[in-house]
């Protein structure tokens, strides 16, 4: 983890893809890089912050030399991260960005040629600079002042602008492909599309960074100079504030003083190298693990993990705890199906006895030294349902010297509190299982124990995880959509609990397999299909029925691995905005879906809360830009949570499905501006056009997917009936255009309790000046909304009108803002400021004329020149004649 001592960033985190060939020049750029960075950092926050120290992680893949060992320090856990992109878009560095306005980023991610060739530094600027933009982005969640989608906009000055911060910026508008002047289009009177702002090189204007960083002479953040007329996400998400007013509130800024000496220590860099996984599964086995059939469900879920989860070549070892600890198992290295099997016979069976979690963590912990010797950058998987017996903080040191990167599974109500203490520690995973079966929450949580180095092409994939209490003779049906992505090493099992259920798979070619082709286990209580080779692309369909007497707990796991270790697989991943929230603080629920790290937008993800006590609650996720989702088709899907049931634990689970092929992969957003290129003492030079993306590309056909988000908790909660708390979430995509008398305004419908539900009312104003509807909303104009009627939250709405008081003419230029209230007449903040503007371009110059000089014009040039010299000539001539008589008295008449 990142801090910040006296003003110097320590151990930020470089992470290195295992995908990558060796090549040390990208580790002698990044520190480089970095030596660059700290001092344009420095300079950028007016003497106050810059980069102490650096850790490289280097992969496992990479020639072992004298690098320290990686300590609790992963991939999936680095600040930056630095790896190829699947699909060649380009070599933007962008930073991954959940939250909203001042919150932190996830990481920052750059390509190898970003970092290798000099020639992008004229793209991008250089990379010091670069790095200090997504800093910015990733710890003081400030967002671009550009707006890819709307390059320009009509300033209420009445004239023409690209989208940028500051306007101090002097540049040129020219043809991207063509290097003539731009036309207008005469529907929106901004540039056409082909149309690009090139800046001038040299100039005095210095910011804003978040713009232009690339740019020579800018060093700042936007501050005093802000445009809060620009359409940029800044503007949009943070409610016009500069970015400079953003990083000023942050924690670090406000607690870092200006240094009075801007001598600099040099930036030091460590080293790190992964290893091989070393794992131990440390199952608590005390006396109440032998209620609600725990033990059972312990052996089933921990035989997935060994069978269907663990990577090959991992490193594994068993222990059990209760008042004593036990080795089941020292390590083992998983080759092939051998160690597997014999893994699992050695799990847990019976139950009894108290529970010292400390002992097991401590026998875990040297069960995994027997690896190299250290149990730096070792997991364990703790799994416990008790209280401690003893007193765990006991062994928070030991934990601490470790180096271990513990996990915690906590099985029903009564866990251990410390667990999650024990999580932040170390940075492992937390996850919840209770006690309801056909919830498959432990199943899902071992499931979701991936190494976190990322090589995705070695990985478990959770395709499909459900489960339903069946009454005799009811079926659970499904359908499970295995892509191009997926394929090797797929597996369908089913679980039981008194019989196993007639169990009837169809695949893609109409292929039916049915129980007799599964391999039943009555240990485990499953039965298991493993698909030979890669499996069909296509919807594979399920039907699992009870043949029992009476009613059992039913259900379906589908994992499969890369069908091409070049390719990498579609993945989600969920979590909750905070591991811990206080009543009636709203959560949000996030769900990232990927291909590699590019985002999959136009999905279906739906997010299953599982409380301790009580019935689950379903979200469906949004990827509109509307309410905490911050960005629109960002691939980043997320809903406010506020339906708590109670106090304590809860689990999280994403289903994510493209059945109508509705999805397609997109660009990352909040990432470094690609320069055009540069206006320089009069002359044009443009950089190479980005590469040209294949729309075959983009098209990721039909999959599904399943993941655990781990666990939260949840307090204060009272009983009984709850107030209204919760006012309508702002609207921040409000937009107003002109269509000749009339007014269009559209946004996405925010909710009674932000949003959820349907609020009660818009409460719509305009203004000519932006300013003044921002800063006196109240004493705007108001439009009458009274034949609204508000949709629910997430649907589109639209409202028309004719403005009485106002004359629509050429230069008319009107802003709208609403607030949407609720049945209690609860507020949302203030929306986004909307503009509609009619402006009427000039005529559109010709494409000759635009870029060249017409043959009429010019040749009237010509005759127009020749005339007057021809004048000049004469006039000389008869001047000098006169001058030569006057001094000659013989020339007289």
């Amino acid at each position: 983890m990142v801090k910040l001592q006296n003003g110097g960033y320590e151990d930020i985190v470089f992470a290195i893809n295992p995908g990558l060939r060796e090549n040390v020049k990208i580790i002698e750029n990044i520190q480089n890089m970095i030596k660059e960075a700290t001092q344009y950092l420095f300079s950028a926050t007016k003497n106050r912050v810059f980069i102490r120290s650096v850790k490289i992680l280097i992969p496992m893949t990479w020639p072992k030399k004298n690098y320290i060992k990686a300590k609790t320090e992963t991939y999936d856990k680095a600040d930056v991260i630095i790896a190829s992109p699947h699909v060649k878009f380009g070599d933007d560095p962008y930073t991954l960005q959940y939250g909203g306005c001042g919150e932190p980023g996830k990481y920052i991610h750059m390509t190898p040629d970003f970092l290798l060739k000099d020639n992008l530094i004229s793209s991008y600027g250089p990379r010091g600079r670069v790095f200090v933009h997504e800093w910015a982005h990733l710890r003081w969640g400030v967002f671009d002042e550009y707006n890819y989608e709307k390059p320009f906009y009509i300033a209420s000055n009445k004239k023409v602008e690209a989208t940028r911060c500051s306007t101090d910026i002097i540049g040129t508008y020219i043809k991207q492909f063509q290097g003539k002047a731009c036309n207008f289009n005469p529907q929106t009177g901004l540039y056409e599309d082909d149309c690009v702002f090139v800046p001038e090189r040299n100039q005095a204007a210095k910011s804003s960074i978040m713009y232009l960083q690339g740019l020579p002479p800018v060093t700042e953040f936007c501050e005093k100079n802000h445009n809060t007329e620009a359409p940029t996400l800044q503007n949009r998400i943070c409610n016009s504030r500069s970015t400079w007013d953003v990083i000023m509130n942050s924690t670090d800024i406000k607690s870092t003083p200006p240094k009075a000496d801007s001598n600099l220590p040099v930036p030091t860099f460590s080293l790190l190298q992964s290893s091989d996984r070393v794992l131990t599964l440390v199952l608590d086995v005390s006396g109440s693990m032998a209620s609600d059939d725990r033990i059972g469900r312990l052996y089933q879920a921990a035989e997935v993990f060994l069978m269907q989860i663990v990577e090959e070549a991992s490193y594994v070892g068993i222990i059990t705890f209760s008042t004593t600890a036990a080795v089941l198992s020292n390590l083992v290295q998983v080759i092939d199906n051998t160690q597997r099997n014999k893994l699992k016979s050695l799990l847990p069976t019976t139950a009894g006895g108290g529970t010292d979690i400390c002992l097991g963590i401590r026998k875990g912990i040297e069960i995994n030294k027997q690896y190299d010797g250290s149990s730096y950058s070792t997991e364990l998987v703790v799994l416990t349902d008790g209280e401690d017996n003893y007193d765990t903080s006991k062994c928070f040191n030991d934990i601490t010297d470790s180096g271990s990167i513990i996990h915690v599974i906590a099985l029903g109500p009564n866990a251990a509190k410390e667990l999650e203490t024990i999580v932040k520690m170390t940075g492992g995973l937390q996850f919840l299982a209770t006690d309801k079966v056909d919830a498959q929450g432990l199943i899902d949580a071992f499931s979701s124990l991936k190494a976190g180095d990322g090589t995705t092409a070695q990985q478990a994939i959770q395709l499909e995880s459900s489960g339903s209490v069946l009454s005799p003779n009811n079926c659970l049906t499904g359908t499970v959509f295995i892509d191009k992505t997926v394929g090797n090493g797929t597996f369908f099992l089913v679980t039981w609990v008194n019989l196993v259920p007639s169990i009837t798979l169809i695949d893609p070619n109409g292929k039916v397999y049915t129980s007799k082709d599964f391999t039943s286990d009555t240990t485990s209580k499953s039965s298991r299909l493993g698909v030979p080779g890669t499996a069909e692309i296509g919807a594979w369909q399920y039907n699992l029925c009870n043949t029992h007497t009476a009613s059992q707990a039913i259900g379906i796991l589908v994992t499969s691995r890369a069908a091409d270790e070049n390719v990498p697989p579609i993945t989600v991943n969920a979590h909750m905005n905070r591991n811990a929230n206080n009543f009636p603080e709203p959560m949000v629920v996030y769900a990232s879906v990927n291909q590699g790290l590019l985002p999959v937008v136009g999905a279906n993800v739906t997010a299953i809360i599982e409380p301790i006590n009580g019935n689950s609650v379903t979200l469906e996720l949004w990827d509109n830009g509307a309410g905490p989702d911050v960005l629109k088709n960002d691939g980043i899907y997320s809903r406010y949570y506020t339906e708590f049931k109670g106090n304590g634990r809860h689990g999280l689970k994403v289903r994510v499905e493209n059945s109508k092929k509705k999805s397609r992969l997109a660009l990352p957003r909040s990432r470094a501006l690609y320069i055009p290129g540069y206006l320089e003492n009069g002359a044009v030079t443009m950089n190479p056009s980005r590469p040209v993306i294949n729309d075959e590309d983009l098209n990721v056909g039909q999959f599904s997917r399943t993941a655990s988000g781990g666990s939260f908790i949840v307090n204060n909660v009272p009983t009984g009936p709850q107030p209204d708390l919760y006012k309508p979430e702002k609207v921040t995509d409000l937009e107003a255009k002109i269509e000749e008398n009339t007014i269009v305004l559209t946004w996405t419908a925010t909710g009674d309790d932000l949003d959820q539900g349907t609020v009660s009312g818009y409460d719509l104003r305009m203004n000519t000046n932006p300013s003044d509807l921002r800063n006196s909303f109240d004493n705007s104009m108001t439009v009458n909304t009274s034949s609204l009627m508000p949709q629910i939250a997430g649907s589109s709405e639209s409202f028309t009108f004719v403005p009485g008081d106002i004359t629509i003419e050429n230069g008319t230029i009107i802003y709208f803002a609403l607030i949407a209230f609720d049945k209690v007449a609860q507020k949302s903040d203030l929306s986004n400021i909307a503009q509609a503007a009619l402006l009427i371009p000039p005529t559109p110059a010709t494409d000759d004329s635009s870029g060249t000089l017409d043959i009429t014009f010019l040749t009237l040039i010509v005759c127009s020149s020749v005339i007057i010299i021809c004048i000049i000539v004469s006039i000389t001539v008869c001047a000098v004649n006169c001058r030569k008589k006057k001094h000659n008295p013989e020339m007289r008449m």
